[in-house]
Order: C-alpha cells, then structure tokens, then sequence
C-alpha cells in the first residue's frame, strides 16, 4: 500500500518508492525555476530492501508514492536455512522473513527473541533486536 504526496513536500530521512522499491530518502536538491519550465527536485534514494542507490529528476508539483510502512513487535519462533519465522506479538500469526544483511543483528536472532519487524509492500524486513 502506498499513498500519493507532491514531491516537494517530500523531505530527507523519509520514503519513497522508485522503480517499484521502498527507498529510504538521502539527499534532496531544488532548482529554481527557470523562464520556461517549474522547479524540480533532484531526489537520491537507497533501497530498503537491496541498499541499491536510485536517484530520479521530478518537477515540485508532481506527484509520488509513499510507502505505508506497518511497524510491529514480534517475537523469533523459529530459525530455518532459508530464514527466520516470526510470531507477531499483536495478532499471533506468523510470518516468515529472511535472514538480514547485518551481521551483528543476525546474531542476536534466538527463539525467543523480541524483535521489531516493518512490514512494507508485502514484503518483511526485520529491524531490531530488542
């Protein structure tokens, strides 16, 4: 799910989607306008999901899409080869995500674990340990 703001009201530190992928904003830069045309945002973004850098050139009064990202404690109920299945701690049904890239996190990923899990365009990234 995903909800259409204008790009100038976008700001650095929040989402996007680009190319069909949830991106975390990190650099915003305006032009003025000129003679003949509006001003435009020159946007860099990096992936959530893959961490692949995307940048993209939008005029201010367009429109783009904002992810709804569902934020959500959860508890580790089981660790497989292909990933880790997780219990939410709201509604006790069960997801399975895969492993994350951080290596220091993956480590604290027990049974038993409290975590804290996004959940964004159907798909799952585990964030925290708690």
């Amino acid at each position: 799910m995903s909800k259409p703001v204008d790009v100038g009201s976008l700001r650095v530190g929040g989402y996007m989607i680009v190319d069909d992928e949830a991106c975390r904003i990190v650099d915003i830069t305006k032009s003025k306008p000129g003679k003949h045309g509006a001003a435009k945002a020159r946007i860099v973004a990096i992936g959530v999901f893959d961490g692949v850098k995307r940048s993209l050139v939008k005029p201010v009064n367009a429109s783009a899409e904002v992810p709804m990202i569902d934020k959500r404690p959860g508890q580790v109920f089981s660790v497989n080869p292909s990933g880790i299945q997780i219990m939410d701690l709201e509604t006790y049904e069960y997801v399975d995500a895969p492993f994350p890239e951080e290596e220091d996190l993956k480590a604290k990923l027990t049974v038993g674990a409290e975590i804290e899990y996004w959940k964004i365009l159907d798909r799952i990234k585990i964030v925290r340990a708690k």
